[in-house]
């Protein structure tokens, strides 16, 4: 292994032109020291978990609000999000831990041509999809008020073009990506023919503009725009529940997306480094490297971290899911009691999880929204206490009252008072 490096040494130093155009694939990073072998997998297999977790909460909740028909688009791109973190994780990460834990490329043909490819591929579509959250989060805060019907057609006319051009985009990479003995070992690099100089020249100027720079700059114009509307007050209660809600959603999916800018932008800053290195200029560090391509695959798990922590609707959601795991899990233990089917009373699993959610949402609402409920009531109901108090009695009302109750309480019990009245009349003729 020492002669492999010193081989290698000596050729990097005596052909510089030639290390130029060395541009490994698949986070494969030649001669690395031995410290980084071990903690830059580990550190990896550390972000496939934490990532995993994450997102199966944020897919399961997801799909457990399917089941009750209240998805809606913005639900359904960040279910794309998950699942192209989860593609990341699965099929992305583990390869390239597995690259560092070796001096020599051994993963066979076909992961060499597809790891940057695929890693790029998923990368690109949640870019993509983040731009048209930003514009589903617009138009949500423009009039949440309004229900839309998603249908299926139309979340497969949004998701489909977004992995369509996250596919066509990185194509390049598959292309030139090959297995060559360098020093006497195998290493995965990019081999660019002569033929190809000019397109990849200009490939690598446009693809960071296609993937990175304008998907972002339309999200942010987009949630700044969204955040403008949630500024505006309503003047009805249902319009100011409305307006909090979206506040919330927008400044969740701002976190999101500022986020994933910081934390992508040290791996863009080392793949133009290594694109437009000089023939006498210095190469970018291999824990530069190592460290921008840990921090592009921890997005997948920082992501659905803030979205379960700021998001209260997938709070809520969590809650949900685990109280029904843990009464599932109860109703299949032995020992659990039974429910009696003449027991009318008892509420089935379902009601009781949608009446504590209810219940949830009622005491999370404002002290300004209450307010804005209380005052119209008290004053459209007259039959409060506070209303009786303050009614004064008619001086006629009360003389008519105290005449009543000061007549003779025969008259008042007499059955036929008119022939009484007949007999007054005629004694008094008489």
């Amino acid at each position: 292994m020492e002669k492999v490096s010193e081989q290698n040494s000596n050729f990097s130093t005596t052909n510089s032109s030639l290390l130029q155009q060395l541009r490994y694939g698949g986070g494969y990073q030649l001669c690395y020291c031995k410290e980084g072998k071990v903690l830059v997998p580990a550190l990896m297999v550390v972000i496939c978990i934490a990532g995993f977790a994450g997102n199966l909460c944020v897919i399961g909740i997801l799909l457990h609000n399917a089941k009750k028909g209240k998805l809606s688009l913005i639900h359904y791109l960040i279910f794309n999000l998950s699942v192209a973190d989860i593609l990341i994780l699965g099929f992305g990460v583990p390869f390239r831990a597995a690259a560092y834990l070796r001096t020599t490329w051994n993963l066979g043909w076909f992961v060499c041509k597809t790891s940057d490819w695929f890693v790029h591929t998923c990368m690109a579509a949640k870019s993509i999809t983040i731009a048209v959250v930003a514009k589903a989060c617009f138009m949500y805060a423009s009039n949440p008020s309004k229900q839309v019907n998603i249908k299926h057609k139309t979340i497969c006319a949004v998701l489909f073009p977004i992995w369509l051009v996250a596919v066509i985009l990185p194509l390049p990479e598959w292309f030139f990506t090959t297995i060559k003995k360098i020093g006497g070992s195998s290493a995965c690099i990019l081999d660019i023919p002569t033929y190809a100089d000019e397109f990849m020249s200009a490939f690598v100027k446009l693809y960071p503009l296609l993937v990175f720079c304008i998907p972002f700059i339309l999200a942010f114009f987009y949630f700044w725009k969204a955040y403008g509307q949630c500024q505006r007050r309503g003047t009805k209660t249902q319009n100011l529940r409305n307006q909090i809600r979206s506040r919330r959603l927008t400044v969740m999916l701002l976190s999101v997306t500022v986020t994933f800018c910081i934390m992508w932008l040290p791996e863009w800053i080392s793949w133009l480094w290594i694109w437009h290195l000089q023939q006498s200029g210095p190469s970018p560090p291999r824990e530069f490297v190592a460290a921008a391509q840990l921090l592009m695959f921890a997005i997948s798990s920082v992501n659905p971290l803030i979205i379960l922590v700021m998001s209260e609707e997938f709070r809520e959601g969590f809650k949900g899911l685990w109280k029904r795991v843990a009464l599932e899990k109860s109703t299949v233990a032995p020992d659990s009691p039974q429910p009696q089917p003449g027991n009318s009373d008892a509420l089935p699993e379902s009601d009781q999880l949608e009446q504590e959610q209810e219940q949830e949402q009622a005491e999370a609402v404002t002290p300004e929204v209450e307010a804005e409920l209380a005052a119209p009531c008290s004053q459209q109901n007259p039959g409060s206490p506070d209303n009786k108090k303050e009614m004064p009695a008619l001086p006629d009302v009360e003389q008519f009252w105290h005449e009543r109750e000061t007549l003779p309480s025969d008259q008042d019990n007499d059955p036929t008072p008119w022939e009484h009245q007949d007999q007054e009349t005629v004694g008094g003729k008489k």
